[in-house]
């Protein structure tokens, strides 16, 4: 695949990130491809209009003409007025101090996250093994 495929994944966690649910959802596998292949979304009131456009063009199917994967590249997204305001040479720079910082004890602290109870269904269809007493230790 091409950049065009991480351009739409943007789009895809742009959306999420400002709505807190996926452009794209169906319990039933086959009705959420449909969803995704419809490129149909409802979109929240609440959102500013330069994100809708910008999620628009980032999800637009025709890859000819995905924001990202055009002539301007990356240049395109970064100039749109969405993320107006926004110095990329600072950013890069790592000049820009983050609205907020989180406090870790460490690289594995999950504490800022919240908390899901373990799925306890089981993987997979279980089945008889004939050869598991071949191979004990694996």
């Amino acid at each position: 695949y091409g950049k065009a495929v991480d351009w739409y994944s943007l789009g895809i966690l742009m959306f999420e990130m400002l709505a807190g649910y996926p452009p794209f959802y169906d319990d039933d596998p086959m009705r959420l491809y449909e969803k995704i292949l419809s490129g149909r979304i409802k979109y929240p009131a609440y959102f500013e209009s330069a994100a809708k456009d910008l999620i628009k063009r980032l999800l637009t199917a025709d890859l000819s003409k995905r924001y990202g994967n055009l002539k301007g590249g990356s240049e395109d997204i970064k100039r749109h007025s969405w993320f107006k305001g926004v110095d990329w040479d600072r950013l890069l720079r790592r000049e820009i101090q983050p609205p907020y910082i989180p406090k870790v004890s460490g690289d594995g602290d999950t504490s800022n996250f919240d908390l899901y109870p373990e799925e306890r269904e089981p993987y997979g269809i279980p089945c008889a093994d004939k050869y598991r007493e071949k191979f004990p230790s694996f």
